[in-house]
């Protein structure tokens, strides 16, 4: 982690050496500290000419990034709270779809995903992203019912989309909440312990 001046202001910019990069790239991620992927071997003057490269690249970026507006950072709940909360409301919603549609699923899992919310595999398994408990009921029964629905239909067609509409009408509002939320909800970090 280096503290870089971007504009005049200090901003936390985190090195990660990766073998899967030939020379290096820059992200920056709402909700997340910029990151700079170097590769293993890469020299601190190597580092800090990347830097220099891409400082006014990385200003731009930072001038666009959205404020949160959520107000996760006032929630103390950790991430054991969050999963058995998660897993207890998921379940519920899986078991209940499932049956309504006439599938099954061989298991449910949680996960601490960074980019998706919930999957499921061609041999039925579902998981989800413990942070989907951080948002509005109708978002996490949204994602919920979309992967339940793969159950049916194992892509993203047109007849996917048919019946998840059929299962949730309002399923455009939550998907947009989640297009532009979502990235708060991964920005979350739980407390270790709760508070006494």
């Amino acid at each position: 982690m280096r503290l870089v001046d971007v504009g005049g202001r200090l901003v936390e910019l985190h090195i990660r050496r990766s073998k899967r990069v030939n020379g290096h790239r820059l992200y920056v991620r709402q909700g997340l500290p910029p990151e700079l992927v170097v590769r293993p071997r890469a020299s601190e003057s190597y580092i800090d000419d990347a830097i220099a490269m891409h400082r006014s690249w990385l200003e731009r970026q930072l001038a666009n990034v959205t404020e949160p507006c959520l107000g996760l950072e006032r929630l103390h709940l950790t991430e054991a709270q969050g999963r058995r909360e998660a897993h207890a409301r998921i379940l519920l919603i899986a078991q209940s779809e499932a049956a309504a549609l006439g599938v099954t699923f061989t298991r449910l899992t949680l996960r601490d995903q960074r980019s998706r919310w919930g999957s499921c595999s061609s041999k039925g398994a579902l998981s989800f992203n413990w942070r989907l408990v951080l948002a509005p009921h109708d978002v996490l029964d949204y994602v919920v019912v979309h992967e339940v629905c793969h159950l049916a239909e194992h892509h993203h067609g047109h007849a996917f989309w048919q019946l998840v509409e059929r299962r949730r009408p309002k399923y455009l509002e939550s998907k947009r909440w989640l297009d532009e939320h979502g990235w708060e909800l991964l920005a979350y970090r739980p407390p270790l312990e709760v508070a006494a």
